[in-house]
């Protein structure tokens, strides 16, 4: 018989008509550089038409990071010094990212008429779905800060088998009560509502030190050209049904939860309630040390670490290196207290820089991060 020989074929892709290696090379970073910016897009749905911007490629079977932005933000102001850092890199080279906007607040926004109604934070959920469908996404890993965070658990109740994940930031998820509702309309008739969306922001001490940070949202918002925008998505937020999660009930999340809050936050009892309203074995609670009302801004390596083991325990991500948290430089373990006889008994652990990496552990568990 004749011997066979193996040939060994080098696969190559192929050139255009009159095109050299060189200006082949030149386009493919010019498309690398064009999906580092960001592709801009807007698609129409039942309640008024949608901006989000995707940055990368999709990962084959691997779900998309779909972040949603907060009450006087919008996708930049809220998330870019996160997903510009450093320490998330290693994140965004594996994970496609699609930034949403909500109706009005993307840049350049036209300003809405008078009388114009606004979507409640429950519509803009359902926009999610046009989304998903415009760009043939399957599933998602959600990343949202308050009203974001609102939208986002709101999405995951009602299309559970598209959610693998949700990363909540500020999350308050009862709707307002007479107390609260006296107390927001004595506020406005003291207070601009850029002062108002501030104080939701932000912590009284972190407006009181009025630092460069503060100095440069309070400029953001106050100025904002399409300030009459901002205040609808406000309105909406202060007339958010209760999403009624019950620990062991019927209406909880399902995927894996990471709730994220800093201690001087404003949001910090609400973030602890809802912890205690959802399964302890598919929620992590995450509260940041001296990361103020937007840990996001002030904290992203750490955020960025906590949330690389958050995708680690999804099993995504298992030769990332960790090294910020495990520099911690306090070990405790303790129980909090029950507040108003429905919060569960929760653990705080923090690693202590001698001991090495943090240990993952079962989700249900609380870290106190204080590097």
């Amino acid at each position: 018989m004749t011997e066979l020989q193996e040939v060994q074929i080098t696969e190559e892709k192929p050139l255009l008509p009159g095109q050299t290696p060189e200006m082949a090379k030149e386009a493919e970073l010019a498309a690398r550089i064009l999906l580092d910016r960001g592709q801009t897009h807007s698609v129409e749905t039942p309640y008024g038409a949608v901006t989000f911007t995707v940055y990368g490629t999709p990962k084959p079977k691997r779900p998309a990071i779909l972040t949603y932005h907060d009450v006087g933000l919008n996708y930049k102001s809220c998330f870019q010094p996160l997903f510009q850092s450093g320490d998330m890199q290693e994140i965004i080279q594996n994970f496609v990212r699609v930034h949403v906007d909500a109706p009005g607040m993307e840049e350049g926004a036209p300003v809405y008429p008078v009388g114009y109604q606004y979507p409640s934070l429950d519509q803009l959920a359902d926009t999610i779905p046009c989304i998903l469908q415009y760009l043939n996404f399957s599933t998602i890993i959600g990343v949202g800060v308050g009203a974001g965070a609102y939208i986002l658990s709101r999405y995951a109740l009602n299309h559970q088998d598209t959610v693998e994940g949700l990363v909540l930031i500020n999350i308050d998820p009862n709707a307002k009560g007479w107390m609260d509702w006296a107390a927001h309309k004595l506020t406005g008739l003291t207070s601009s509502i850029p002062e108002m969306i501030l104080g939701h922001l932000f912590s009284q001490e972190e407006l009181s030190g009025n630092s460069e940070l503060i100095q440069k949202y309070r400029n953001i918002i106050t100025h904002a050209p399409n300030l009459e925008n901002i205040e609808l998505y406000w309105n909406s937020y202060n007339n958010r049904r209760d999403l009624n999660f019950e620990r062991g009930g019927d209406i909880t999340l399902k995927c894996p939860v990471m709730l994220v809050v800093g201690d001087q936050a404003p949001h910090e009892e609400a973030v602890v309630e809802c912890n205690s309203k959802l399964d302890p074995t598919q929620t992590s609670f995450l509260k940041m040390a001296d990361s103020g009302g937007q840990p996001q801004l002030t904290q992203p390596g750490k955020l960025t670490e906590a949330f690389k083991y958050f995708l680690q325990g999804m099993g995504y991500m298992a030769s990332s290196c960790m090294t910020r948290l495990s520099r911690s430089r306090t070990a405790s373990l303790t129980s909090a207290a029950s507040i108003d006889g429905s919060r569960s008994r929760a653990r705080t652990l923090s690693q202590s820089s001698e001991s090495g990496t943090l240990p993952s552990g079962p989700p249900g568990h609380t870290m106190e991060v204080s590097c």
